[in-house]
């Protein structure tokens, strides 16, 4: 997933809570905040390049 699609997903995700939050389902847009933090520090660069030594 290229750092487009992770921004987006992410957007997305806090939109969507941000959305639960103002309708006043507290429970799932807390989980959808913690979904979204989590997300936005997750390094998602499995292939980590060797290093000249």
């Amino acid at each position: 997933m290229n750092n487009l699609m992770k921004d987006i997903l992410t957007g997305l995700v806090f939109l969507m809570g941000l959305l639960g939050f103002v309708s006043g389902q507290f429970i799932i847009s807390s989980a959808l905040f913690a979904v979204a933090a989590i997300a936005s520090n997750v390094n998602t660069n499995h292939k980590n390049p060797q290093t000249a030594q």
